[in-house]
């Protein structure tokens, strides 16, 4: 394909592998790879309100920068020109970081995040802040200062959380990567929704700093033993290129692991035949949507089927950690400063559930107990993955719900709590395990189904592995929302 036959919706259609060698090529240029890409945030933004604040300037000034060097014959990184949308929970030196809160409406932090600072010096291209539920405690994408986010694959369904802006964005073409952050399965909530690859790799191979390590910000500085950062992409390969770039090690994180004896892209290739494979399609206790549980047990047959797994149905039998997930989350939560902020702005400007949770008396015996599940949770864990080499379960238990709830009531005839869809996610932040999540498929209405991968303790490869093999094995990454056709896109 020579330059002149690319159109700005062949761009927006290109996996960040192909279009980063494109541009070190010089077959495209990075002003116009920028051009396609704001161009299609002018169509879409009024729709989908993924990108609560845009940096169009910024980017056009970065993309001229990098065509100079270019043109100079200069080195460039490994990302050098690639759109990406970063997440709004993710500081970022000199625009604004609003965490979806009035109380941070005008914040300007004064330094980037780790995973920014090291996207930049790749050469990526930074276009906008993707939006974000309050703080992020939540699963969807509504929040009191911006309009809620919508997914692109129904716009009057939620595109999840909370890192709900990165997905609608990825998911519609605006860029084909962008940075989550994944403290109870945000990454994984919001690419199994929009049909996407999400993947949060082993707690400490991504640093952070500041978010969640600054005291001086209540609720940035919130989730710190839970907090993953992670890649959103179309592909699993344009993943692992992201990873590639975002980890390693760094001192102003004490999770910090040491730099990976593998090399992220390399742990795409070969076969799964022979691995051990558990899947549990509902932990044993957590109700489950007929048309998910359909679906994802179709995409584990591929692995034993077309992969050459060796498959077996299993039940954890942990206990229900729901309750002591929560109370984690408290306890490395600013409590004192968010409630004195929450009074400074007023309740009636808050989200009404991080209000309650707030005003909730918590006893010592609350944190120490669910620190006690957290422990029983991760000992069950590594106990099942000695005898596996990975682990399936549906992502999420519901497809798509309609926009501003928490969450559905009832889940295949069962009353639940608001946020009890999230049961699959949020037990691998506690134990910091490998987990990604691929679209295992669609419903008969056409909305996204995500299947989640679980690698043991430490064991990125073999996730990546297993994604790329599904995706070659039932591939997703020409399936686009009907929302782009319908406006020439």
């Amino acid at each position: 394909m020579t330059q002149q036959q690319v159109t700005g919706n062949d761009i927006c259609r290109m996996d960040a592998v192909t279009l980063a060698g494109e541009i070190r090529a010089k077959r495209l240029s990075p002003t116009e790879v920028v051009a396609a890409v704001l161009d299609r945030m002018d169509r879409l933004e009024p729709v989908l309100h993924a990108f609560c604040t845009p940096t169009p300037e910024q980017a056009r000034a970065d993309a001229e920068r990098l065509e100079q060097a270019l043109a100079d014959g200069e080195e460039v990184g490994a990302l050098a020109g690639v759109p990406v949308g970063i997440k709004d929970l993710v500081c970022t030196k000199g625009v604004r970081t609003v965490s979806g809160s009035r109380i941070y409406a005008d914040f300007v932090p004064d330094e980037d995040d780790v995973v920014v600072e090291r996207l930049k010096a790749a050469g990526a291209i930074v276009v906008g802040k993707t939006n974000v539920p309050e703080f992020g405690y939540s699963g969807v994408g509504h929040n009191p200062v911006f309009p809620a986010t919508r997914n692109p694959w129904d716009t009057s369904r939620t595109s999840g959380g909370s890192s709900a802006g990165s997905g609608a964005a990825v998911a519609s073409g605006m860029g084909p990567v962008a940075i989550g952050s994944d403290g109870g399965g945000s990454i994984r909530i919001p690419s199994s929704f929009c049909g996407l690859f999400g993947m949060k790799a082993s707690m400490g191979r991504v640093p952070l700093y500041p978010g969640t390590k600054d005291e001086r910000y209540p609720g940035v500085s919130s989730w710190e033993s839970l907090e993953h950062i992670g890649p959103m992409s179309r592909t699993v390969a344009d993943g692992a290129l992201m990873l590639s770039v975002i980890a390693g090690p760094d001192d102003r994180d004490r999770f910090s692991l040491p730099g990976p004896e593998f090399d992220w892209m390399e742990s795409l290739r070969g076969d799964l035949r022979g691995r051990r494979v558990a899947y549990s399609p509902d932990w044993g206790y957590a109700a489950v949507d007929p048309a998910v549980r359909r679906i994802v047990g179709d995409a584990v047959r591929v692995f034993e089927r077309d992969l050459g797994c060796v498959v077996e149905e299993v039940t954890p039998g942990w206990p229900h950690p729901y309750e002591a997930f929560w109370a984690i989350v408290a306890n490395e939560t600013d409590l004192r400063g968010l409630r004195r902020e929450v009074d400074r702005i007023g309740e009636e400007n808050v989200t009404p559930h991080l209000v309650e949770f707030l005003r909730r008396e918590w006893a010592a015996e609350d944190f120490t107990d669910a620190l006690m599940v957290r422990k029983a949770v991760t000992n069950r864990m590594w106990r099942l993955m000695r005898d596996h080499d990975l682990l399936l379960t549906p992502t999420l238990a519901v497809p798509p719900f309609e926009i501003g709830i928490q969450g559905p009531t009832e889940i295949d005839g069962r009353e639940v709590e608001p946020f009890e869809w999230l049961h699959f996610t949020y037990p691998l932040n506690f134990t910091g395990q490998p987990a990604a999540t691929v679209p295992a498929g669609w419903t008969d209405e056409g909305l996204p189904v995500g299947l989640q991968i679980i690698g043991r303790h430490l064991d990125d490869p073999a996730v990546l592995r297993a994604a790329a093999a599904f995706e070659e094995a039932a591939p997703w990454r020409d399936r686009w929302p009907a929302l782009l056709a319908d406006r020439g896109l």
